[in-house]
This record gives structure tokens, sequence and C-alpha cells, in this order.
């Protein structure tokens, strides 16, 4: 917009702006041709996309967990097997986690707000037409294609790319943030969906998903940019303006081309490996495997589902205070101090399960509760430290790792089970992988991988 001095000349606070200022902070000379001192704005432009971002990761943690409520109630009416409404639930898992590096590589070709924009109307859609399937193939397509597509363009990648744009400063902690929306979101919808689908079927909670992100839509688009260039602004941080990167061509190509060049590196396979152990002893073990387990030892089932819902809640805590302390240590280290605390608290895990819950349970919850995904903001800074621009894809990918890591003990730890006849195997057994991944994440190597590979 342009404003008028009294001499009626017009002055375009654009034009008129210096690199770095938002199109706000500039200002016309006054009516006595003084310049008037540039007002600035106490919150930053990047605190706003980071909390539409939160927003909307919240939204996804709705279209994730609605899947494993559906499994009795698809299995009632359609008499389709476990086997197969499970076939469509591990195809969103997997896709969930292969989608991010090119939804990474997507939004640097077409701009976050497109991309997921599209993404959430791709959820809408495939939660949408489930009520009006009728064969399994559908369940694979609608639950199993389609909102694992969106729910994948929308995952972690989605904010390590909003993270590295937007933010110089505070790194850690906004991704210990947007993080935690995961977890917050699943508390939010998950007792919320439960409730439907028991008080009213299958269906109204799906088209509740569906609504949900139709809901997000006008925020993305309204409120979303892409980049602190689209607004004038430096990012959050910041010492000098950043011009807005051209669109890159090839959006898969790049994704695949950015995966050869960092599998080439060591620290790829630390990062993979330890978040691979993450996923594994996380989403895959006690996500999947804890309330069964519990039961097995005479505890209802509402009491263990309860003590999960627990954990959620410290988290978001931990998360949060993981992001802190990024930006503040070595994350290699802290890397090395949450897997192996992690282990050794599913060590003890065997001696506290008991048919009700104790105070030892309880701390046992608090304690694995506030290390479940404090990982993630150390390995995106280590990703951001060892790949520069290309670390969003990178992180993808390690992403990827952390779903192939919980699919193989979710099955695994059932087949334990029904070996051995209990899952103390699997406890012990995860409680070494923490260990290992401890000693992987202390020899990452400092130098950059990019910095190495100039040199020589």
């Amino acid at each position: 917009m342009t404003q008028t001095t009294d001499s009626a000349d017009s002055v375009d606070p654009i034009e008129d702006a210096r690199p770095g200022d938002s199109i706000e902070d500039a200002r016309p000379g006054d009516s006595a041709g003084q310049p008037r001192p540039a007002k600035r704005h106490r919150i930053h432009r990047a605190w706003f996309v980071a909390a539409v971002t939160f927003v909307t990761i919240i939204g996804a943690a709705a279209f994730r967990s609605l899947p494993g409520l559906l499994i009795d109630p698809l299995h009632q009416e359609f008499d389709w097997s476990r086997g197969t409404i499970g076939a469509a639930v591990s195809v969103n898992l997997a896709l969930y986690g292969l989608t991010a590096p090119f939804a990474a590589a997507l939004m640097d070709r077409f701009g976050i707000r497109r991309v997921v924009a599209i993404a959430l109307l791709v959820i809408a859609l495939g939660s949408g037409l489930t009520v009006w399937m009728t064969a399994a193939w559908q369940l694979l397509l609608c639950w199993g294609l389609l909102v694992g597509l969106g729910s994948g363009s929308m995952a972690l990648a989605f904010a390590a790319t909003v993270t590295n744009r937007w933010f110089t400063a505070k790194r850690g902690l906004v991704t210990g943030i947007l993080t935690a929306a995961s977890a917050s979101g699943q508390l939010i919808f998950l007792p919320v969906l439960s409730w439907i689908v028991t008080e009213h079927d299958w269906r109204p909670a799906a088209v509740t998903v569906s609504l949900a992100a139709l809901a997000v839509v006008p925020f993305v688009w309204l409120l979303l940019r892409d980049h602190p260039a689209d607004v004038g602004q430096k990012p959050y941080g910041a010492t000098e303006f950043v011009e807005k990167p051209a669109p890159v061509r090839g959006a898969a190509r790049r994704a695949v081309t950015v995966l050869l060049s960092a599998v080439r590196t060591g620290p790829f396979w630390l990062l993979a490996g330890t978040f691979a152990i993450c996923g594994a002893s996380t989403n895959g073990l006690v996500q999947t495997h804890f309330v069964p387990a519990a039961h097995d030892h005479g505890m209802p089932i509402t009491a263990a589902a309860s003590l999960l819902a627990v954990i959620g809640v410290f988290d978001v805590v931990g998360t949060v205070a993981s992001g802190w302390f990024t930006d503040r240590y070595e994350p290699r280290r802290l890397l090395a101090v949450y897997y192996a605390l992690r282990g050794v608290s599913l060590l003890f895990l065997p001696m506290l399960l008991a048919p009700s819950v104790h105070p030892p349970m309880l701390f046992f919850i608090v304690f694995y509760g506030l290390d479940w995904v404090a990982t993630v903001p150390p390995t995106l800074a280590l990703c951001r430290e060892q790949y520069g621009e290309d670390s969003a894809i990178v992180f993808g990918w390690v992403l990827a790792s952390h779903q192939i890591g919980a699919a193989l003990v979710a099955f695994l730890g059932g087949a334990a089970r029904d070996a051995f006849g209990s899952y103390d195997v699997v406890w012990y057994a995860s409680g070494a992988l923490c260990a290992a991944a401890a000693l992987m994440a202390l020899v990452i190597r400092r130098r950059p991988v990019r910095t190495a590979l100039l040199a020589a």
C-alpha cells in the first residue's frame, strides 16, 4: 500500500524498505521532511508461520489417530479380517514415512503453502470417501494410499522445512514445539474420535476427520508463507536479508539424488540407524505392545490405555525441553543421553508390569514420556549441520527409517509374544538396541559432510 505526505508525493513502502524490513516497517518522511524512526513489530512474522504450522500438524494427528479405531467396527460390519484392515494401516504408516523426503522436495519446487493445502484436500477426500466403501480394496485406496500420502506430506519434514527457512535462532526450540504438536493432536483428537466411534459409529468419525482437514486449509492458504523474503523480512535471528531461492525443478529426482548422495556418507547411516531404533522403541514397541503386555499381567485395558495417554502428556513437555537444550548443548551428547536413559527404562519395565498401577510404574510412564520423541530436535540439528540446504530432504529419509524401524518391531514384537509367551525378551532386546543407538550418536563426526567433500 502507499502513504502520502503533506507535499502530496506518493511513497511506496515496498520501494522505500530496506532488506530485512517487513513491508509494514517502511515509513515515509513526516511533513517537515524528517524521516520517522522505523517502527518494528515486536512479534516476528516467523512466529505466526510457526503457529500455523503447529495447528496444521495438530490436525494431521487426527488423521493418524483414526485408523486404529476403525479395526473393530470395520471387522464387525464388513467381516473383513483384521489382517486385511491392518494392511491398509500398514500402507498408511509406510507412506507416512516414505512420502516425507519427496514432500520436502516438492515444497522447494512449488512452495510450502501449495503442497500442504493440496495434502489437506487429499486427506479430506480419502477420509470422506470411506463412508461409501463396500470392498476392502477401497479401504486400501482411501486410508492406505490417499490419507497416507496426505499425512506424509505434513510429516516432520514439513516442520523441518519451515524451521530451516524462517528461523536462524531458536531452531531447536521451534523444532521441539512443532514436534510436540503431533502428540498434542493425538491427545486432543483420540478421545474425541474414540467417543464418536463408540456412540455414533465409525462413519461420523471419518467425516469429522475430513471436515477437520478442510477447516485447516483456509488458515494455511491465508496465513502461511513460503519464505521470509515473501514479506520482506529476514529469517528470525538472521543478521542479513536472505533472498528467496529459485524453485527447484525435478522434485522426485532431487529427493532420490539427495538420498544417493547422503548414503555415501557415514553420518547418514548413523542418523538413520539411531532414528530407526527410536521408532522401534516408541511407535513400534510401546505404542503397539504396551497395552497387551500390561494386560498379560492382569492390568485392565482401560488402565493401560490411560497410561499411554499420560505418556503423551509428558511427551509434549520433554520434546519442547529437548528443543531448548538443543539450542544450547551438543546434539550428539543429547542423543546419547536420551537413548541411554530410554534403554535403562525399558530394561526395568518387565519388573514393573503388574495388575494395578503403582508408583514405580507411574515413575516409568513420566520418565519414558519425557524421552518419547525428545530425539527429534537434536537429530534434525545434526542433519542441518551435516547437509545444509538439503537437510530437510535428508531428514525426510531419516524419518522414513524411523517408520521402517517402527513397522519391523510392531511385527517382530507380536511374533516374539507368540513364540515365547511373554514380551520380556522384547523389552530386553529394545533396551540393548537403545544402548547401541547411544554409542552410534557419539561417533557421528563433527565435521560437516559438505565441508569434508569440498576439502577432498
